[in-house]
């Protein structure tokens, strides 16, 4: 499939005391949602951070939008919304600092739309009569105020580090179907990077993959093809001891064993009487993790 990049990183490094993380070489694919999959500690936040100018590199080069190289250049940060995993405000700010705030930053920013969006999101708004600080709000309800407020703007490229970990199952589903919005109103150019260490609940907004571990990228692709490329396996623990040269990953107790293994190899574990199906992205994403932490 070819694409334009929304965003193109080459040899990406960044280096601290006792984590490294690339060299990264990675085509996000412009008009779709991206993953970051990975374990705590992956480095995914790190490269977020990274793209959005939070972060210095050490050393490669990140192209944005196929010619913009500069983060720090307000033109640039004007076509890009970010949302960060903790507070994004300060704890002491209201729906209506965050309005205000956000339109001083931002000369795209809708303060009626992110009023609807707050409601959207069952959080308070500036027309609240009495909006908390986020103080006095969950972490849940920061969340979705943070989220309101990117998705107010008028923006190309949507980047939320794990957008997800603390809403409920509900709202997960909501901010799957804000995401799709998003991106079907941008009419194929505008794109999402998003994080994620449980894919489970944000499996229907994401198009394409990027597996990490401690680092490094062990698999990246459009997630139809990676579907393609991979099975999960499952058969009779007796047939464990023949099969497990082809499992890339699995698992196995006295009756049965499952695992994850390339789909070139199906013909060969079906003649061993081994069955195979289609894996779920969190499927491929727990049989791709563990090949990774195995091999290191």
């Amino acid at each position: 499939m070819d694409n334009n990049s929304c965003v193109s990183i080459k040899g990406l490094t960044k280096k601290y005391s006792k984590f490294t993380l690339g060299a990264l070489d990675i085509d996000i694919p412009e008009g779709f949602s991206t993953a970051l999959i990975g374990a705590n500690g992956a480095g995914k936040t790190t490269l977020i951070d990274i793209l959005c100018g939070v972060t210095h590199k050490t050393g490669g080069e990140v192209v944005y939008f196929n010619a913009e190289t500069d983060i720090g250049d307000p033109a640039l940060r004007e076509r890009i919304g970010y949302c960060a995993s903790t507070a994004f405000f300060p704890i002491g700010f209201t729906a209506r600092d965050i309005a205000a705030s956000m339109e001083i930053a931002y000369s795209s920013f809708d303060r009626e739309k992110f009023a609807e969006l707050c409601e959207k999101f069952e959080v308070d708004s500036e027309h609240t009569k009495k909006p908390r600080p986020m103080m006095k709000q969950s972490d849940g309800n920061r969340m979705r105020t943070c989220l309101a407020a990117v998705f107010a703007r008028k923006s190309d490229l949507l980047v939320l580090d794990e957008p997800g970990s603390s809403l409920d199952p509900l709202m997960r589903d909501r901010l799957c179907d804000r995401m799709r919005e998003y991106l079907d109103d941008g009419e194929g150019r505008r794109s999402i990077i998003f994080s994620t260490h449980n894919i489970a609940d944000m499996e229907n907004a994401a198009d394409y993959a990027v597996f990490m571990d401690r680092g490094r990228i062990i698999e990246q692709g459009f997630i139809e093809d990676l579907k393609e490329k991979y099975i999960i396996v499952s058969g009779d623990a007796g047939d464990f001891e023949r099969a497990k040269s082809l499992l890339l990953s699995g698992s196995h107790n006295r009756t049965t064993f499952d695992g994850l293994a390339l789909a070139e190899n199906a013909e060969t574990l079906a003649a061993m009487g081994v069955d195979s199906e289609t894996p779920t992205l969190q499927q491929l994403s727990v049989g791709l993790l563990k090949y990774a932490e195995e091999h290191r």
